[in-house]
C-alpha cells in the first residue's frame, strides 16, 4: 500500500499528474482541485494516495490532503459511485463543502458534479450522513481531530485499520491532546490505538 508520494511534478493532464520519485514516474488520477493545488511542473510535491485494485488494473489516485483522500474513500463506498464520479464531486467541492452538503442532506449541492444525477446525489447523502460525522476537519466540532499534519495522517491510518471515522477522530484527538503539538505520526498512532482499545 502506497500512502503518499513525495517527488517532483513531472506532468499534468485533465485528470491526472505524473510525480517523479527518484527517477520513477507515478501516474496518479486526481481531481481538478488537487491538480490546481500541486502547482507548476518541476515543483517538489507531496501527494496522499489511494491504490485501486481491480481484476485487470492497478490505479493510483492522488489527493492534495488526507481529508480529500478520506472523502474519496467514503464516496466510493456508495453503490454506483466509482473513482470518476468521486473525483468529479471532489473537483467542484472541497472536503469541507462535501461534509456540509452531507450533514445538511443537500443533495442538490452534490448533484452539481458531472455525472451525478439527482437519484445518485440523494443516495450519497443518505448513505454517508451517519459515516461522515467523524471525518477530521478543522473547526468542525469537538469530535474532530486537528486538521492537517500528523493528526490527519493518524486518523487516516486508523480508518485503514477498519475504525469508524468518529472512533478514529476521537482517539487521535485524545492522543494529540496528551502528546502535544510536536507529536510524531508514529507516537500518535500508537497512543490512539491504545485509547481506541479501551
Amino acid at each position: 500500500m502506497i500512502a503518499h508520494l513525495k517527488g517532483h511534478l513531472a506532468a499534468t493532464g485533465a485528470d491526472h499528474a505524473v510525480i517523479d520519485v527518484n527517477g520513477v514516474g507515478y501516474l496518479v488520477g486526481a481531481s481538478a482541485r488537487t491538480l490546481t493545488a500541486l502547482g507548476t511542473i518541476g515543483d517538489l510535491v507531496t501527494i496522499h494516495t489511494e491504490m485501486l485494485v481491480s481484476e485487470d488494473s492497478l490505479r493510483l489516485m492522488g489527493f492534495a490532503s488526507a481529508e480529500e483522500r478520506d472523502w474519496f474513500r467514503l464516496l466510493t463506498s456508495v453503490q454506483g459511485v466509482g473513482a470518476k464520479v468521486a473525483l468529479a464531486i471532489l473537483s467542484i467541492l472541497s472536503p469541507e463543502e462535501v461534509q456540509t452538503a452531507v450533514a445538511r442532506a443537500d443533495s442538490a449541492m452534490i448533484a452539481r458534479a458531472n455525472g451525478v444525477g439527482p437519484k445518485l446525489a440523494q443516495r450519497i447523502v443518505n448513505e454517508l450522513k451517519d459515516k461522515a460525522g467523524g471525518i477530521a476537519l478543522g473547526g468542525s466540532g469537538a469530535t474532530a481531530a486537528p486538521a492537517g499534519g500528523a493528526a490527519a495522517d493518524a486518523v487516516s491510518a486508523l480508518l485503514n485499520l477498519g475504525f469508524k471515522p468518529a472512533e478514529a477522530s476521537g482517539a487521535v484527538s485524545a492522543a494529540n491532546d496528551e502528546l502535544g503539538p510536536g507529536a510524531t505520526l508514529d507516537a500518535l498512532v500508537r497512543l490512539a490505538l491504545r485509547k481506541a482499545a479501551k
